[in-house]
């Protein structure tokens, strides 16, 4: 045991005798008035009256002025010590001492000239400096650090908890727990950090960010000019970018013709994000008879300690805003990515070089495995399905083995299975479910995820996890959680369907493939479910791509038969449709319900798009409560962007067509969180 607890345990031991005496003597007194029966009667009466007195005043003394002697004695202690309170006054750092409430006890002369001896700081510091309040006097005897700006000084304010026991030992015969809280103490030390908050401040502000800044559609808004003026155009982009830079002094350096680096200082960061990197906009004013307004994508890596590393963030962040559909800044940093625009509707690239290139680089990986696993989304669509189809056809092709993994078949997707399966290569083991798969041997395995890029929305996690090949094809907006193991990603924001790029590829695969023509009502069916029978979306690629499958055994009468919607499904829209609620002038809400049908997501996507044909119906939001989530589908035709409105609530999509999944709320309360969420963003100027 140490010194001063030994000291303490004594004092305490003092403390305990000196106000027990009365006690003890009492007991005492009791004895010899009970001897007095002995010898005199009446004298042992009048002693015993006394003493019963004695003892009543005693006993009442002892549990009514106990804590205020601990009280009072605590505060003599701590106004009047001596030596220690000299210390303290004279300390040049500003200290107080506050009781269980907040109220200020006792400072000293510099903490009283902090606070400008401020007289109702004695009933709460709160009064003075509002940022110490009671919530954040500590608890379980840890010290609570806070940092507070006052009087434009910066203090970091640290608060130790006292507790009576430290004064004066063992106080639990006098007081219970919430007694001894009540009555404990709060000792407050402010240090002043202004000229170390500067000094940070200062160091921060000269961190250099470094930028990647791309022309998103430059040959294209080339092609649309004549000759003569695409000088005049390419000299107006770089005059309005560099401009733009030199207002925060930053240095800019042309790469390639549509690509330029840009370095700048950390000070100039707020500024940019305060105007909402207004370049954007700026740059699509450009117009010197070009038909196509020119678009930017801006990636920017900060807060890197070394500079390469704020280069190969900015490269990231350039990566993520291309595969998102560019037109947007997307800035990297240690702990988060952010988004700013992405308001434009993606511009269809005319050249098919990419789709080559990504098709003899899956058909490359594909040829050193054994076996392919083909995996979409869960609650799987048209569209996640015929591209599974089509990727399963180039597997075969190449003499592999393959499969598609899907667990759940609605309504709206039976009709095309179940045509599919009329192939017997189909009805003999080409479906598995997730459980097949995963208890499958994968040593010597790909796996091809289609329709769906984050890692959590597929139909089967796990399998992610266990095969280490892994290929994406999707054209879904890639998210910051996007599956980031894949060897091989092929995201096209611009492309209308998964069907559509799938049907790109196979052309280059190899010459002897041929569609069978279930598979290709398939990957069909699912162009036309995404592009809402092609009147969403829909570029020269996609009819370019239609046309293939039209010509590999696609019958559109086939495909419109197994598309119709039930007379169930059919008054479920209608209902939603009769129910649906005008919000901020242009937006529409309704709530699908899912009693009774078997893909109440699908039919709420459905019901999304029927919406957009109202007039004035900018966008419009579709909630479905169903397997203890709500999803959300969410619609627009070009003047609002529902991609960037889904990621705030944790989804995605495109421009016109996005959806989220919102665990733990209502769809009462989800609907209120869009509506809150729309005006927060109309406000700010975000849509």
């Amino acid at each position: 045991m140490t010194q001063k607890k030994q000291d303490k345990r004594n004092d305490s031991g003092l403390l305990r005798s000196y106000l027990r005496w009365p006690l003890y003597m009492g007991v005492f007194l009791t004895l010899c008035a009970g001897s007095l029966y002995f010898f005199n009667y009446t004298a042992a009466i009048i002693c015993s009256v006394c003493v019963l007195i004695y003892d009543a005043v005693a006993v009442a003394m002892y549990f009514r002025k106990s804590k205020e002697v601990i009280r009072a004695l605590t505060k003599y202690c701590v106004n009047y010590d001596t030596v220690q309170n000299r210390l303290l006054k004279e300390m040049n750092i500003p200290f107080a001492v506050l009781d269980s409430e907040g109220g200020v006890i006792w400072g000293n002369k510099e903490f009283l000239e902090v606070i400008n001896y401020d007289k109702s700081a004695k009933k709460n510091i709160a009064n003075v400096i509002p940022e110490i309040s009671y919530e954040k006097f500590p608890r379980g005897g840890l010290d609570e650090i806070l940092h507070v700006v006052f009087n434009d000084i910066n203090y970091r304010v640290q608060i130790r908890g006292i507790d009576t026991a430290d004064l004066f030992g063992d106080v639990d015969m006098l007081w219970d727990e919430q007694e001894r809280e009540k009555n404990a103490f709060v000792a407050l030390y402010l240090y002043d950090e202004t000229d170390i908050m500067r000094v940070i401040k200062e160091n921060d502000e000269q961190k250099t960010v470094v930028g990647l800044l791309y022309i998103d559609n430059y040959e294209e808004a080339l092609d649309s000019v004549d000759e003569i003026k695409r000088s005049l155009l390419i000299a107006l982009v770089e005059r309005k970018i560099t401009k733009y830079f030199q207002n925060i002094d930053a240095i800019v350096k042309k790469l390639e013709k549509d690509k330029y680096i840009v370095v700048f200082k950390n000070k100039y960061f707020k500024q940019l994000k305060e105007n909402k990197f207004s370049l954007l906009e700026d740059i699509k004013t450009i117009s010197v008879g070009n038909e196509i307004s020119i678009t930017l994508s801006f990636g920017i890596g900060a807060d890197a300690e070394k500079l390469i590393a704020n280069y190969d963030n900015a490269r990231a962040a350039i990566d993520l805003a291309l595969a998102r559909g560019g037109d947007q800044v997307v800035i990297k940093n240690l702990e988060k990515v952010t988004y700013y625009g992405g308001k434009s509707v993606q511009v269809e690239k005319s050249t098919r070089v990419k789709a080559r290139v990504k098709a003899h680089a899956l058909k490359e990986i594909l040829e050193t495995k054994e076996v392919v696993f083909v995996m979409g989304h869960s609650i799987p669509d048209v569209d996640c399905f015929g591209s599974a189809v089509g990727i399963y056809r180039i597997s075969k092709v190449l003499g592999k083995k393959a499969y598609i993994v899907i667990d759940d078949v609605n309504t709206s997707l039976r009709p095309i299975v179940e045509r599919v399966k009329t192939d017997t290569e189909y009805a003999e083991g080409a479906l598995i479910t997730s459980s097949q798969a995963l208890e499958m041997d994968v040593s010597n395995a790909a796996l091809v995820v289609v329709d769906v890029n984050r890692p959590t929305y597929t139909q089967c996690p796990a399998l992610l996890d266990k095969i280490k090949t892994v290929i994406v094809l999707d054209h879904h907006r890639q998210a910051k959680d996007a599956i980031d193991k894949a060897v091989l990603s092929y995201v096209e924001p611009f492309a209308s369907s998964a069907c559509e790029m799938v049907a790109e590829i196979l052309q280059y695969i190899d010459d002897k493939l041929k569609l069978k023509p279930q598979e290709a009502d398939a990957m069909y069916a699912g162009m036309v479910i995404d592009t809402d029978n092609f009147q969403s979306k829909t570029g020269v690629r996609t009819f370019e791509a239609a046309a293939y499958l039209r010509r590999s055994g696609a019958d559109i009468i086939r495909i419109r038969k197994a598309l119709r919607t039930d007379m169930r499904e059919y008054r479920v829209i209608a209902q939603a449709i009769s129910t649906t609620e005008i919000f901020a002038s242009d937006f529409a809400i309704t709530e699908c319900c899912s009693k009774g049908l078997e893909s109440p997501t699908i039919v709420g996507s459905q019901i999304a798009n029927e919406l957009l044909d109202v007039v004035g119906v900018k966008a419009s939001f579709v909630v479905t409560d169903y397997n203890n989530k709500i999803y959300i589908s969410a619609r627009s035709i070009d003047e609002v962007n529902v991609q960037i409105i889904m990621e705030k609530l944790g989804g995605g999509g495109h421009l016109g067509m996005a959806g989220a999944q919102i665990e733990g709320k209502s769809a009462d309360e989800v609907k209120s969180m869009i509506k809150a969420l729309v005006s927060q963003m109309r406000q700010d100027g975000e849509i």
